[in-house]
């Protein structure tokens, strides 16, 4: 293998990829009233994450094509491109690996949003009747 080859092997450095907030984060956010969010915006949220969803659920079975390395000729140098595409895919980083994580990760999302939409007509009634008696006390 040439130095070159060598240096574009993984490293440990590469950690896997952390959510920022992750669906369940969300989710507890919107139950314990810390995530509002009014119905235009939510639904056009969720109708975003919902495409994805399905864009993702359409094309499957041809991304999991990705789980394996892709055929090259028997040379030294095709194997390593081989693995190294492979490995694109596939390691903490990699596509497969992150659209299988969003794949997991979107329906609960959708459901912390629906709680949020939830949270916000509560408060916006909650708003409305606390304006309402402050206009009858005044």
């Amino acid at each position: 293998m040439t130095e070159e080859a060598h240096e574009l092997q993984p490293t440990e450095a590469w950690a896997p990829t952390k959510v920022a907030l992750s669906g369940t984060q969300l989710k507890r956010m919107a139950v314990q009233g810390g995530f509002a969010v009014d119905e235009t915006t939510g639904q056009e949220m969720i109708r975003s994450l919902q495409g994805v969803i399905d864009s993702l659920e359409e094309r499957w079975s041809a991304l999991t094509k990705l789980q394996k390395s892709p055929p090259m000729s028997s040379t030294a140098t095709a194997r390593w491109v081989s693995e190294h595409m492979h490995g694109t895919a596939t390691d903490a980083q990699g596509l497969l690996t992150q659209l299988q994580a969003a794949r997991a990760e979107f329906p609960t999302y959708i459901e912390a949003i629906e709680l949020a939409q939830r949270n916000y007509r509560e408060r916006d009634t909650q708003n409305q009747r606390d304006l309402k008696r402050i206009d009858t006390e005044i």
